[in-house]
């Protein structure tokens, strides 16, 4: 584990070892990169040469005044990578995907593969959920584990969480034309029940080009703590096989080709 600076911030990461190419773990809003290497990440690590950040204001990096937006989360994403000096693969969760899709839309020559889990490329793909309120008990919860380990104790913690919501309520806004403009071989991985619509996340796939798609039966938006063991091997066999995926009756990826 290493503090590094990102754009100028104090960040905490996990140094991917030199050697094969890093798989860069990407994880959601209001979490860290523990949410990820502690459920696939004890399996993908058998396999990958891992590396993790904490974005701004999450797990144990602090947070600053500056708002969130995916397109500053996107930028953190390619300054680790420039700073690895080599090329990625990305598998980002929720907010870490949005992160994961902009980064390799505006830099693909730093990301080799994309796995997106649980994304949602636009604001309004998302399914109506319940109002978490400031006083509710959910709320105390999150703040605690937060206070637990954020440099910044809990005194930041109200911020976080407003920025957070702001951020979700008004972003991504990308399109469907600028989904087709990805060129960087990607899984688009969600649960049956996600936060994104089923028809939002079909949406993703199809539109990105030789985009390949698991929805995993009985999962949330908690799908890689639901069905770790499921999530990691699915990953770990987008990672390692041979692309362009050869199938016996091709519909949609003949008209890619």
């Amino acid at each position: 584990m290493a503090t590094i600076a990102l754009l100028g911030h104090p960040t905490w990461a996990l140094m991917p070892k030199k050697g094969a190419t890093p798989v860069l773990l990407l994880h959601g809003g209001m979490s860290s990169s523990a949410s990820l290497l502690h459920s696939v990440g004890p399996r993908l690590k058998r396999h990958f040469n891992i590396g993790a950040f904490d974005r701004r204001g999450h797990g144990r990096t602090a947070d600053s005044d500056a708002p969130f937006s995916y397109e500053a989360m996107a930028e953190e994403v390619v300054a680790f990578i420039e700073l690895l000096g080599r090329p990625c693969h990305l598998v980002g969760h929720s907010d870490g995907a949005n992160a994961a899709l902009l980064a390799a839309l505006a830099r693909p020559d730093l990301v080799t593969r994309l796995v997106l889990i649980g994304a949602n490329y636009h604001v309004e793909g998302l399914m109506p959920m319940p109002h978490l309120d400031e006083g509710s008990l959910g709320y105390q919860a999150w703040v605690a584990h937060y206070a637990s380990i954020s440099p910044d104790g809990s005194s930041r913690a109200h911020l976080v969480f407003r920025k957070t919501m702001e951020m979700q309520a008004t972003g991504p806004t990308l399109t469907n034309e600028d989904l087709r403009r990805v060129t960087v071989p990607t899984l688009v991985m969600a649960g049956d029940d996600d936060v994104a619509t089923l028809a939002h996340t079909a949406s993703l796939y199809e539109s990105i080009p030789g985009a390949q798609l698991c929805i995993v039966p009985g999962t949330s938006h908690s799908l890689l703590k639901e069905r770790p063991k499921e999530c990691a091997r699915t990953i770990r066999r987008f990672l390692t096989q041979d692309l362009p995926v050869q199938t016996r009756m091709p519909l949609r990826r003949a008209l890619d080709s």
